[in-house]
């Protein structure tokens, strides 16, 4: 084992998704991760099983751990996770307020049993308000926090049009800053504290400006969207018909945008961003076309320079579906657009620049055999990460991990006789 947090320990409450990433990443970057579940396997190492106890899933997200198989709720295991704090420099966890206290594994328990522990709490809405003891996953967070009605829709069958869990994977990445921030400040003061964060606040992030009110620059926009909210659903109209509204609203503040967006090609996609005066004009020089998108009085709310605009939008679609992806990856490359193909994640793992930055590792695992996935999301030069183990089988290290806090073998064989462990 390699990397900056060799040495540190933590011990991992956590499941699904965010508490699982963020401890990962721990555990990428040296630390000695000691995943607590329920002998029956948390809910994601039962999701979509291909073998007994293991899912591709918690495969991806719990690499280089050590595993406990143990039941919570048992008070032999209270006992003997009182006793494992206190060889803790971490405890992560993403039980509900009131689940901790009930388990005996709240921040003022364990805090007790080792002052400067650091307790790393995740919750789907925060602590506070009336929705802090709900539970929540990330799509209920998606929709409760905007990004749901931002970036996806919701078809007519109800069906969520989402992509990846980003309220979730954020959060996981806040979960190891916020860990490594707390090391750090333990490391100069000798103090521990508790570090919280959320699928809430991290959503909220994701959305960076769209989130921010600032009257100067949004009051106008801002007050129309939501005065147009308001009449949609004072008339009842329906969530799908308001999408329509919105999408107008959205098409009218975009202008003529053949500079940052998608173009169907002739055999697929391709992505152009050129987000600046001078890249917008290396692609109206690249594809051939005028436009007075940058120049003095542009106004994307002028009806004849809509008019324009959506001729532009139409004829630059049309001019993309004549040529291949790979001919106009070329041809906009040669002219400085930045540009990529449109890809699916299938096909990425022998990419020739996933493979020359060394972007996947290979694991064996111990009952499924060979596993690629992705590489830590760092490189260092003195300390580089070295993921050397796939994610445990359920309790591989219940036995190891008990008596190295003192349990004697005939104490662990009474909690695997009670249904403690596993």
């Amino acid at each position: 084992m390699a990397g900056p947090l060799v040495g540190v320990k933590i011990l991992e409450f956590t499941q699904i998704i965010a508490g699982p990433m963020g401890c990962q990443l721990l555990a990428d970057l040296g630390a000695d991760v000691v995943k607590v579940e329920p002998p029956g396997g948390e809910p994601w190492r039962l999701n979509a099983q291909f073998i007994p106890l293991e899912s591709k899933t918690y495969m991806g997200l719990n690499r280089g751990k050590r595993s406990l198989a143990m039941d919570v709720s048992k008070a032999s295991s209270q006992a003997a996770i009182h006793r494992l704090v206190k060889e803790m420099d971490v405890v992560v966890i993403n039980y509900r307020p009131d689940v901790a206290r009930r388990l005996k594994i709240d921040y003022a328990t364990l805090a007790a049993i080792k002052p400067d522990l650091i307790y790393v709490d995740n919750t789907a809405f925060g602590r506070e308000g009336p929705l802090a003891d709900r539970p929540g996953y990330d799509i209920v967070v998606q929709a409760l926090s905007g990004l749901t009605g931002a970036i996806a829709k919701v078809d007519e069958n109800g069906q969520p049009l989402t992509g990846p869990a980003v309220a979730d994977t954020t959060t996981g990445y806040a979960l190891c800053a916020g860990t490594l921030a707390a090391l750090y400040h333990r490391a100069k003061t000798g103090e521990g504290q508790m570090v919280e964060t959320s699928l809430l606040i991290n959503a909220l992030t994701i959305h960076m400006s769209a989130f921010a009110s600032i009257p100067a620059a949004d009051g106008v926009v801002r007050e129309g969207f939501l005065n147009a909210l308001q009449r949609a659903r004072e008339s009842g109209m329906s969530y799908a018909d308001f999408l329509k509204v919105r999408e107008g609203m959205l098409r009218a503040a975009a202008g003529g945008n053949v500079y940052y967006r998608c173009f169907l090609t002739k055999d697929g996609a391709i992505a152009i961003g050129a987000l600046s005066g001078s890249l917008r004009a290396k692609v109206r020089a690249t594809l051939g076309f005028e436009h007075n998108r940058d120049e003095p009085g542009y106004s994307p709310q002028d009806p004849a320079q809509v008019a324009v605009d959506r001729a532009l939008v139409k004829r630059i679609e049309e001019l993309f579906r004549t040529k291949t992806t790979a001919e106009w990856d070329q041809i906009l490359t040669d002219g400085g657009v930045p540009c990529g193909s449109v890809n699916f994640v299938q096909e990425l793992l022998e990419h020739p620049q996933i493979v020359a930055n060394g972007y996947s590792v290979y694991h064996e695992h111990e009952l499924a055999g060979p596993v690629w996935m992705q590489a830590p999301p760092w490189k260092m030069s003195k300390t580089p990460p070295e993921p050397t183990k796939a994610s445990p089988p359920l309790g591989r290290d219940t036995d190891e991990i008990l008596s190295g806090v003192g349990l004697s073998a005939a104490e662990i064989a009474a909690m695997r006789s009670e249904g403690a462990i596993l």
